[in-house]
């Protein structure tokens, strides 16, 4: 009987091994067993600067390149010098209820008459078409996002090839190598493909290059004057290059590898006088050997892919998180996209939420530009909607991973952001004939700041308060005054615009922002208009810019008098309503329709992300909220269900939380529309793509696990039943905490460890308990 059972053990344990040996490995990555067929399909590379994606083709590979800076336009701003002489006429129509022809003097008299923004462009492409590659085998594509590297493997003809790429972020350059595991097997020709107008390519022999020159275009009268170089710099070990005027050929190499390098002439939103060429140029010189085309020895190669890799992972590493991992981990990302909504694959969640870490460490990084609609990835000649900063949603979501997830120096191209529109933006407070600065729903690399997209969707100055809430709520997850005294100018100046723009509503006498609307949506009253006074989004906002302020004089010790006006008219505010059918309403008026299933869910800002409606402080509104949401539906554009993450995480629904996360993850159907979802590669849709999408759901997986916005720190406050068991390490909390490690096991915290990077005391949340635990500044406390 004894022996018997010891059989057994051992056939237990053999069957056990066998089953682990079949079980996916833990790892972040994006796999495909075949190449891409379209944009959406392709792998995304960028170090901030360079974008490219690469598509794996065998026999004909394909790089599309952006960079950052190439825009149509040039310095300009579009405001409406007739605004103040029309205002009064226009708020006393609006009062009156006659919004239709307030809005139409709106579109005289407010609107931009020329020039709604600037587009974000591309460069083209590098293609290499390759000989006797025609048909393949074993072939797999990859995105490592913990290393921010892509490779391409297959056999052909008994030959195995491998193809690196990843645009460094120590050398500012893309980088390709190929290779073979014979000899003499690598053979291309390389050449550009633009759909930019008048652009020209050339190949050098000598210095073993490939160029391409070109310009952003003139857009609604404001002429391009951006012009942009690439130079691509082949290096072959072995074989033998020859060109015509504009393709570069390589035949019977043993390895290559290829340097891309980008620059343009753009300086600042003020300043073209660069030379891109000299940029691109020196970029090159820095990477490359002295003898033009010679060889890359395999120890520069791997020194430039180690420090690239560990500047990445620098960022990367910061965070970790576990839900666990079946079989479909083994599968190909395309098909767990395609089963994920009906099927469990809960490493498909973890990576979609590195994947958008991933995206903002690689398109928004010190010193460069802000991601915009397509982060910095375009393959057209004009971006779909010009690729803009959209400020009334898009660009903001695009942030809101930066401080949970562990990612504060990405902040800094939106800082920079927000430090321009202030100064360009004081031209439309003027418009106005206020002082300070201000800010519509739209602006671009030119940094305009007028009412543009004509009065339906254009006229919402209230952009400045949004902006705003990042400068202060970076100062909430930091605590560092100096960069808080850095910001208060641009705060304060916000509020004064607000002290001379806010008007008094005639009912109540409360103060509201008119003209205005409410993103992007209008009342649904048998009559068309969009123009109105005090929505609950410009309240909400108004309301968070002036208490910010308020709290950051008392921080900074400074300005108390102008504090003092602040309280005052804080409290003269619309105050947010419960309307008929018991919901959060939209406008000051009761006109929400509770079969409107808009994209936009903008009066809802003040739950998520505000803090002005939380379970604890405002239950009635907490309620009114919910009702909202319910009301407005869950399937909508990729952005969107991104933001009812966050919002569904914030009403402590976890459940509901991963619904619309299964909404997210779902395949992306048509290329325009409002159908949502997200593309093989990854990408979110709106369609087409838009990367906010991507930024919002991430930030709400974050939300979904810890939250920070109540005054304390509320540990799995949205946990879904189906992620019953987990880990996660490197999330941020406001007051200067990092959890270092906080487990769970059947929905209960099992372990939690935080690190006080300032000191003082931690309030954090634990079985519905508050506790106050005091701490020392780099002190790690066990909270459980």
């Amino acid at each position: 009987m004894k022996r018997n059972t010891s059989l057994l053990t051992v056939c237990l344990a053999m069957l056990a091994l066998l089953s682990c040996k079949d079980m996916p490995r833990h790892e972040l990555r994006l796999r495909y067993d075949k190449p891409a067929s379209r944009w959406e399909e392709a792998l995304p590379l960028g170090n901030g600067r360079l974008g490219v994606m690469v598509f794996g083709g065998a026999a004909n590979e394909e790089l599309q390149l952006n960079e950052e800076t190439v825009w149509g336009g040039s310095p300009h701003n579009n405001t409406n010098p007739l605004a103040a002489e029309h205002l009064d006429e226009i708020r006393q129509l609006i009062f009156e209820g006659r919004n239709e022809e307030a809005q139409a003097l709106c579109g005289q008299y407010v609107s931009a008459q020329q020039a709604n923004g600037m587009p974000y462009q591309t460069i083209g492409s590098l293609h290499l078409a390759f000989e006797g590659l025609d048909s393949v085998s074993n072939y797999l594509r990859e995105l490592s996002i913990s290393d921010a590297f892509a490779t391409t493997h297959f056999e052909c003809n008994g030959v195995n090839y491998t193809r690196e790429a990843f645009t460094s972020f120590t050398d500012d350059v893309v980088v390709l190598r190929l290779t073979a595991d014979k000899k003499q097997q690598i053979s291309f020709t390389a050449s550009y493909t633009s759909p930019m107008r008048g652009t020209t390519m050339s190949a050098d022999l000598e210095s073993a290059t490939l160029t391409i020159n070109g310009k952003g275009y003139d857009h609604e009268g404001i002429p391009g004057k951006v012009k942009f170089t690439t130079i691509t710099q082949f290096m072959a070990k072995g074989g033998t290059m020859s060109t015509s005027d504009d393709t570069f050929t390589i035949t019977g190499a043993d390895e290559v590898t290829l340097f891309i390098s980008s620059g343009t002439n753009f300086v600042n939103y003020r300043d073209v006088s660069g030379n891109g060429e000299s940029i691109a140029m020196h970029k090159l010189a820095a990477v490359t050997p002295e003898k033009a085309g010679a060889p890359l020895r395999k120890s520069v190669y791997a020194k430039m892919k180690e420090s690239h890799t560990k500047a990445y992972r620098n960022y990367f590493d910061r965070v970790q998180l576990s839900l666990g991992i079946n079989r479909q981990a083994l599968k190909m990302t395309d098909v767990r996209i395609e089963e994920f909504k009906d099927g469990d694959d809960p490493q498909l969640v973890e990576l979609y939420f590195q994947f958008g870490r991933y995206l903002l460490i690689c398109c928004s990084q010190p010193g460069g530009q802000a991601a915009n609609l397509q982060g910095i990835w375009n393959h057209m000649p004009t971006a779909p909607w010009d690729g803009k900063y959209t400020s009334n949603i898009n660009l903001e979501m695009n942030y809101w991973p930066a401080e949970t997830t562990n990612l504060p120096e990405m902040y800094e191209p939106l800082l920079r952001l927000t430090r321009e529109v202030a100064e360009s933006g004081r031209e439309s407070a003027s418009m106005y004939g206020c002082r300070g600065w201000t800010l519509h729903h739209n602006t671009d690399i030119w940094r305009s700041t007028g009412a543009v997209d004509g009065p339906s969707n254009g006229i919402w100055p209230t952009c400045n308060a949004w902006l705003c809430q990042h400068l202060y709520d970076h100062y909430l997850f930091n605590g560092d005054k100096e960069y808080l005294a850095e910001a208060w100018p641009i705060m304060k100046s916000a509020c004064e615009f607000y002290i001379d723009f806010l008007t008094p509503e005639p009912t109540h006498g409360w103060l509201v922002v008119s003209p205005s609307f409410s993103p992007e949506n209008q009342p649904k009253i048998g009559r068309w208009f969009s123009v109105v006074a005090g929505t609950t989004m410009d309240n909400q906002l108004v309301h968070d810019l002036f208490a910010n302020s308020i709290a950051a004089t008392e921080a900074l010790g400074t300005d108390a008098q102008f504090a003092d006006t602040l309280r005052t008219l804080i409290t003269q505010l619309a105050p947010m309503q419960i309307g008929r059918w018991g919901q959060l309403q939209e406008w000051m008026d009761d006109w929400d329709d509770p079969n409107d299933h808009h994209r936009h869910v903008s009066h809802m800002w003040g739950l998520y992300p505000g803090n002005q409606i939380t379970s604890t402080g405002t239950p009635e509104l907490f309620e009114a909220t919910k009702k909202s949401l319910i009301a407005r539906g869950d399937a909508s554009t990729g952005w969107s269900m991104g933001w009812k993450v966050c919002l569904w995480a914030r009403l402590l629904d976890g459940d509901h939380a991963m619904n619309l996360i299964r909404e997210q993850i779902k395949p992306a159907i048509g290329s325009f529309g409002q159908q949502g979802g997200t593309y093989p590669n990854l990408f979110d849709a709106h369609p087409p793509f838009q990367i906010d999408g991507n930024f919002g759901c991430c930030a709400g997986i974050a939300e979904m696990l810890v939250q920070s916005h109540e005054g304390f720190v509320r540990l799995l406050p949205a946990l879904p039943s189906n992620w019953a068991n987990g880990r996660v390490s490197g999330l941020r909390c406001r007051g200067g905490f990092e959890i270092t490690d906080l487990r769970w096991k059947d929905g209960e915290v099992e372990r939690c460890t935080v690190k006080s990077h300032n000191g003082g005391t931690l309030h954090v949340m634990v079985d519905s308990t508050i506790l106050d635990i005091e701490t020392r500044p780099g002190e790690n406390v066990i909270v459980r």
